[in-house]
């Protein structure tokens, strides 16, 4: 493929400040790594704290070191190899997982990458004190026309996929390895707080693909609410947290068995007694999964718990080996991302687009930046 000498990125200078649009020298591949020409990379909805507020708010979860390229959720094409890839060719569409990892503890060696203590997230922020060193190796990302990449973090995806749709991944990933966790099959009922949001659409649609037989869906939007119940009528429920207790709506929606699973979406600025309602909505021996990381201490009656056997994670991100299950999904037509209105923007307008994330459509508009 004719691969440019000089390529296209929006870099961040400063903290707080503008990304710039710039050129750099089109990087090589490592020997196991390829080179891929972004064709989409989706925009984190808390993009915009995380550039003017991560340093304040978590300084031991470092930002990358300036002038950086930001940009977590890229899809593309590969256009380059490594002399020692094996698998992989060029021509292949692949969504680009951020999550980077030694490669060779036992964490990274049992598929628990997450736990590696260089964990970061390329184009966004590091888990751990060392990731600079990930940062250093890998300083590329999808706020930038192309970007190299390890072979353990891509997902082969079906040509019935479009890049937009493959930008959204990691909320649909985070969601997905959440699901997982809180052993989600045919006979089982999910309760989503926060179900009209990023993250929680992306759990009501894999909840769904994985064949869940009812799905109860909180948030504070009627009118967003009322859109994510007409995904499927039949098997999913909602109610808005304006109308009153979760823990008594699901009881009446249970015959008081309670949820066998609660996936709880909401996020660090989200009072910690809607957490609290899913948390005490849970049958005898469920499973609450959360993944959108409620700030601060929150008070549990760990009694509760123990004395019915019930169950309480944290799950943070997904594996490459969720990525390809999500696109296997994709590709049969379980995993319908049809529900999705894509916001598409040249990097050029990369800052206006992470400026007016503000007026998306809950979790139903995409913003993707196409480099």
């Amino acid at each position: 493929m004719n691969i440019p000498v000089m390529m296209k990125v929006a870099r961040m200078h400063e903290v707080g400040g503008p990304l710039i649009l710039e050129e750099l020298e089109t990087p090589q591949p490592g020997a196991y790594d390829v080179l891929v020409r972004v064709e989409a990379c989706g925009i984190v909805p808390n993009l915009s704290n995380i550039l003017a507020k991560w340093s304040q708010w978590y300084p031991e979860y470092p930002l990358p070191p300036l002038p950086a390229i930001f940009g977590l959720d890229p899809a593309g094409e590969i256009v380059a190899v490594g002399k020692d890839v094996l698998g992989f060719e060029v021509g292949q569409r692949v969504y680009v997982n951020p999550g980077r990892s030694c490669g060779t503890c036992e964490a990274c060696a049992t598929n628990d990458q997450v736990s590696c203590k260089y964990y970061t997230f390329n184009g966004y922020f590091g888990h751990t004190s060392l990731s600079w060193k990930i940062f250093e190796r890998y300083p590329y990302a999808g706020f930038g026309q192309y970007m190299t990449a390890p072979t353990t973090a891509l997902v082969k995806i079906p040509d019935s996929m479009s890049y937009e749709e493959a930008a959204r991944f990691g909320y649909i990933g985070t969601a997905y390895s959440g699901l997982k966790k809180g052993n989600v099959k045919a006979t089982s009922t999910v309760l989503i707080n926060g179900a009209s949001g990023t993250l929680g659409l992306s759990g009501v649609l894999c909840a769904l693909a994985m064949g869940a037989r009812k799905i109860l869906g909180t948030g504070r939007d009627r009118e967003l609410l009322a859109a994510v119940k007409a995904i499927a009528p039949d098997r999913i429920e909602i109610f808005s947290t304006l109308d009153g207790s979760i823990t008594d709506w699901v009881d009446a929606q249970t015959n008081g068995n309670g949820a066998d699973m609660v996936l709880d979406c909401l996020g660090p600025g989200t009072s910690y007694e809607t957490f609290l309602e899913g948390l005490y909505s849970l049958a005898r021996g469920g499973i609450l999964v959360n993944v959108g990381a409620v700030q601060g201490e929150v008070p549990i009656k760990l009694h509760y718990l123990t004395s019915a056997n019930r169950f309480l994670f944290g799950s943070n991100w997904f594996s490459t080996q969720e990525g390809g299950e999500l696109a296997a999904l994709a590709e049969t037509g379980a995993l319908d991302m049809s529900v999705f209105e894509h916001q598409v923007h040249p990097l050029e307008e990369v800052n206006e687009a992470i400026s007016g994330l503000s007026t998306r459509k809950g979790g139903f508009t995409n913003f993707v930046i196409r480099p």
